[in-house]
Formats: structure tokens, sequence, C-alpha cells
């Protein structure tokens, strides 16, 4: 390993939570589903544990604590949205472990979500996870299917 091989590093985004990961276009709400905030991919999720899908450091938690918002360390912005309008929830179920200006690692619990709370108020739990500033710049997602907590996704 060369002593400049970290400009080489890129970015990765992982799977937040356990469950199933679908192509963002796939996606019930239509602002995900055709890219108006970026683009990324969704999550079934088959548990309430989330985790951070990046390194970086937390830029945003919704005061309805359903999306929060991060930066990688170098530089592109991750948006976890947990559920579909659940923004109408207030927080209900949610309880965010993480606040704005946090440093976070892969893998490290940021929110635990009672995903019946969501259900019985007749919302889906799918978790679209989107980088909204790809300036144009293309994705592909490595992984599509089943998926567990720190399965990598994405590779920026």
């Amino acid at each position: 390993m060369g002593l400049f091989s970290f400009k080489n590093k890129k970015s990765v985004v992982v799977c937040p939570v356990n469950g199933e990961v679908l192509p963002i276009t796939s996606s019930e709400d239509k602002v995900f589903a055709e890219k108006m905030m970026g683009d990324g991919f969704v999550v079934k999720p088959k548990s309430g544990e989330f985790f951070s899908p990046v390194n970086g450091k937390v830029s945003m938690v919704f005061e309805t604590k359903h999306a929060i918002a991060f930066t990688t360390n170098d530089g592109f912005d991750v948006l976890v949205h947990i559920g579909m309008d659940t923004v109408k929830l207030n927080g209900e179920g949610y309880e965010v472990l993480v606040s704005a200006g946090d440093k976070v690692k892969i893998g490290q619990k940021i929110a635990n979500v009672d995903l019946d709370v969501i259900r019985k108020k007749g919302y889906l739990t799918d978790t679209p996870v989107v980088i909204t500033n790809l300036d144009g710049k293309e994705i592909s997602l490595l992984k599509t299917g089943e998926c567990n907590v720190s399965d990598e996704i994405i590779n920026l």
C-alpha cells in the first residue's frame, strides 16, 4: 500500500437495517421512485433497530424523528427516511440515539423504531436511503434482496 493510497478510498453506503433491499425506483412514494431527492435504494425492514449506513457525521435529525441525514467523510449527503409519510406520526414510535453534529461509524446504532406503531397507523415501513448530492454521478447497487446490517449496497 502506497503512502497516498487513501486518495483512492471511496465512501460506502451499507444497509442500515436487516431487511430486503430494492432499487429506489420501486418505492411506493413517487418523490423517491422518480429520484427527485436523489438516487439510492429502499429497504423493507425486518427489524426496528437502525444503524448508520456511512462513516461520517449526522448533519440533521428531523424534529419528527422519521428521517436522519448524514454527511460522509468525503462529502456525500445521505438521507435515511424511515417509513412512508411517517412525518405525520410526529415522532411516535421513534427513539433516535444520535444528534446533529455527532460523528458516526458504519454499524453504529442510530435509532430504535417500533415498526408495529407505523403499520397500525396505516403507514408503510419502507425505508429509502438516498444520496442527495450525486451531481449527475451514476450509481449501481452492489446487492438487492435480503440484506443484513452493514452489507455494502453502494460504493461512491
